[in-house]
């Protein structure tokens, strides 16, 4: 097994305070700017959307992989997210990412579960483990009623 792997990432400016990133191994390059309180643009992806959705990303990814490999199978998944940025000795950065999984399930006797994987995914997520920003974890788990129709995800 591999104990190493690399992600090539390139940026340009295109203008002040803005510009376009992209990757060999991605399609679709993506426009970014500093934010509008930082003198950016509004509208387009920043640094700091970037951040949060590193985070928000590998933990729904995360999640899917637990869940798949623990036989759970959940309607579906949806996360918001949140980053706090603060000034701390002089210096902006993040302090903390709040994650908010809304999971979807079918059965009421999967619900203890289904926490404990939220709460396994949130661990493992190797981007959270990799940050100094406290990420903290706000699940709610929902059964979906028998009556409704659903496409099941993982």
């Amino acid at each position: 097994m591999d104990t190493a792997h690399m992600y090539h990432v390139r940026a340009k400016s295109t203008e002040v305070r803005s510009g376009e990133v992209a990757s060999e191994s991605v399609r679709e390059p993506i426009e970014f700017s500093a934010p509008p309180e930082f003198l950016g643009k509004s509208g387009v992806w920043t640094p700091e959307h970037f951040f949060v959705a590193a985070v928000v990303t590998c933990f729904v990814s995360t999640f899917s992989s637990i869940a798949d490999l623990s036989k759970l199978n959940f309607v579906s998944l949806e996360v918001e997210a949140e980053g706090i940025l603060e000034r701390v000795d002089g210096v902006w950065k993040f302090v903390g990412v709040k994650l908010r999984p809304a999971l979807k399930i079918a059965r009421e006797n999967d619900r203890e579960r289904a926490n404990r994987l939220l709460e396994k995914a949130e661990k493992g997520c190797l981007v959270a483990r990799s940050i100094s920003a406290e990420v903290t974890l706000e699940p709610s788990v929902s059964i979906v009623p028998e009556n409704a129709v659903v496409t099941p995800v993982g």
